[in-house]
């Protein structure tokens, strides 16, 4: 965890910082939050920069006024792996348009959203809410993982089922306590330092 912690400080002192700080921004200032629910289920098994650009162009196409059929072949058309599943995902994700209005209301919106959202697991439910401006969830999706493992914070799980999952949320929220970070902060950075990219 040293190791990580000192490349981590280090990066609070350059350009970075600055970078991550305009995304956080971003965040807050999001609105379009049933867009992003999609997004986040198109990511599911996908790579990021394919699924930032496939979000663009369903905006662009008024995807909220497809059926599931025309979903579906619009997603083949634009090369998504697993165009049937998000289809249905999407389509039937609809009923929760006024997503906004209900999160607002919850006392744990990620319980919600797991519970309710078909394709929503904790980790895209953590990246969803992570995007509409809440920043006190980890988003352990393997390139984290891996990292972790790597600076042998953590053992790598063989699954990640609820009780792993917050199990390793807590051992982040300690190293985000000694870097003075929140959960949103440390996932950008461990992003950037496994993948020298900042996304969302």
């Amino acid at each position: 965890m040293t190791n990580l912690i000192k490349t981590i400080k280090n990066l609070k002192k350059t350009e970075i910082k600055n970078i991550i700080d305009s995304k956080l921004k971003e965040f807050k200032s999001n609105k379009d939050w049933f867009s992003e629910l999609c997004f986040c289920l198109t990511t599911a098994n996908w790579k990021a920069k394919e699924a930032i650009e496939l979000q663009k162009k369903l905006c662009e196409n008024n995807f909220c006024s497809f059926n599931e059929k025309d979903l579906a072949k619009f997603l083949k058309k634009e090369g998504h792996r697993f165009w049937p599943q998000i289809a249905e995902r999407i389509v039937l994700a609809k009923k929760y348009k006024n997503i906004k209005e209900i999160l607002v209301k919850e006392k744990n919106p990620r319980e919600f959203l797991v519970k309710n959202i078909k394709g929503l697991g904790y980790k895209e439910s953590s990246h969803f809410l992570r995007n509409i401006g809440y920043f006190d969830y980890a988003i352990l999706d393997r390139h984290i993982l891996t990292l972790l493992s790597k600076e042998k914070i953590i053992e790598m799980p063989k699954s990640l089922t609820k009780k792993k999952y917050l199990e390793i949320e807590k051992t982040l929220e300690k190293l985000c306590e000694k870097l003075n970070l929140n959960q949103a902060e440390l996932d950008l950075y461990l992003w950037y330092i496994k993948t020298g990219k900042i996304l969302k």
